[in-house]
């Protein structure tokens, strides 16, 4: 056993390293700004035809996927993710709660089955046939979401058959244990302060930056509790939640309990912002990466998701390479992005976009995806859906980029949604595209 630390703590310090250090001053940003009411601008450097240049890991041919890592070590906190699923996610409404709990939790989950039961007719129901025409039924069940922070949900809803799923944010996973301690009036506080910070994840499918920030603060965990709501919408149940690192070579590494309780003793006041206008988390890097297993009733073989707390931005990539070797590790696989504050359109997250067109067998995206540019390049082929006749955020607004989109769009024949999965446009107008190899 001593061993066994003694290897995770090492792995813990390579992968970290430079994780306690200021992150990027360009990092990245979870599905933001989708409060047409609150909506920021966003500096958005034009991509422009002159930078078309892709790095030479696009023609690189990806690694056969890779199996999913058994959880064999590690703490599993089931018990713990079971509480919050219950009264967080409100899942398993049939399973009493303590007395002095049970009007506040009452209260919460009267709000949160309303407006889960309204998304769920929507996006799992009513619009379930447009993904089924859509998603080729060939496609990889691994998925890979980038900017996704809290947003399990949608990847759920696009690809239920996905074995395993990872979504990536600088929103940290968060501690799970404290709910079991909370007195009823702080309970309450944070129930609503939750109900604030994911209220667009239940009612267009994503969120704010501002309410993503905030969810780090909370007594609850923000991005935990999120991925359980999505569990709940979906219908799956849980096996097991641990939390891990990554080694240098990007292999998973679980942690176990003596290596939590010294980052726990280590970070008194919380842990540490991956981008200097992030609120910091209030709890330990040991909560930064969570894997959750789960399943649907019957099912014998548990799926995985795994949510990492990362700096997308090429400055933090390029010093911390640890989460592009883990992905590359999967091989081909489906992509997903939606609601990414148009930062793939940056010459500064060149490393995540190199890897997605390096890797990708199938994505889904909003305007927010791959510029054409780039995808051209890649020898990909792009599919409009709905109507872009400009960027959602105005900081994104004018330009070689936001015109190449709009010309794409314009170009293709009208390919009908009828519903809203990430940003609208300028116009407030529904969109997607499908970005492919030809």
């Amino acid at each position: 056993m001593l061993r066994r630390l003694l290897v995770i703590a090492f792995a813990f310090s390579t992968a970290c390293s430079g994780g306690s250090k200021a992150p990027a001053s360009n990092g990245s940003a979870a599905p933001a700004d989708l409060d047409l009411g609150t909506s920021r601008a966003l500096p958005v450097a034009d991509a422009g035809v002159a930078a078309v240049e892709l790095d030479a890991a696009v023609a690189i041919a990806a690694a056969a996927p890779a199996p999913v890592a058994p959880a064999s070590s590690g703490v599993d906190f089931i018990d713990d993710a079971k509480l919050l699923y219950r009264i967080a996610a409100c899942g398993n409404l049939d399973q009493p709660v303590d007395p002095a709990l049970t009007k506040i939790v009452d209260r919460h989950c009267k709000r949160i089955v309303e407006n889960l039961t309204k998304f769920r007719a929507q996006y799992f129901e009513k619009h379930r046939t447009w993904f089924e025409k859509v998603v080729p039924q060939d496609a990889p069940k691994i998925v890979v979401y980038p900017f996704g922070g809290g947003d399990l949900i949608s990847a759920l809803v696009a690809f239920p058959d996905a074995t395993e799923i990872t979504t990536i944010s600088l929103e940290q996973a968060g501690d799970p244990r404290r709910l079991k301690t909370l007195k009823p009036a702080v309970l309450d506080a944070s129930l609503g302060a939750l109900r604030a910070e994911i209220g667009g994840l239940i009612s267009v499918g994503s969120n704010t930056s501002e309410n993503l920030s905030k969810g780090q603060q909370n007594e609850l965990p923000g991005q935990v509790s999120s991925f359980l709501l999505g569990l709940v919408a979906g219908g799956y149940e849980l096996v097991s939640m641990r939390y891990f690192t990554l080694t240098d070579t990007g292999e998973i590494a679980y942690l176990e309990q003596a290596h939590i309780d010294a980052l726990d003793a280590k970070a008194k006041k919380g842990g540490k912002t991956l981008k200097h206008d992030w609120l910091s988390p209030n709890f330990s890097e040991a909560f930064q990466h969570v894997e959750i297993q789960y399943k649907k009733p019957g099912e014998t073989t548990p799926r995985v998701h795994r949510h990492f707390g990362w700096n997308l931005g090429d400055d933090y990539l390029k010093k911390n390479p640890q989460l592009i070797r883990h992905l590359e590790a999967k091989g081909k696989a489906t992509m997903l992005t939606k609601g990414a504050s148009y930062l793939l359109w940056r010459g500064d997250f060149s490393v995540i976009r190199n890897y997605l067109l390096a890797n990708l067998a199938w994505m889904l995206s909003d305007s927010t995806g791959i510029p054409p540019v780039y995808a051209r390049k890649a020898g990909m082929v792009q599919e409009t859906y709905g109507v872009f006749t400009g960027a959602f955020l105005e900081g994104a607004q004018g330009g070689a980029t936001e015109e190449a989109m709009i010309a794409m769009w314009a170009k293709q024949p009208r390919r009908r949604l009828g519903f809203r999965f990430g940003y609208v446009d300028a116009n407030k107008q529904a969109h997607l595209m499908v970005t492919r190899p030809k």
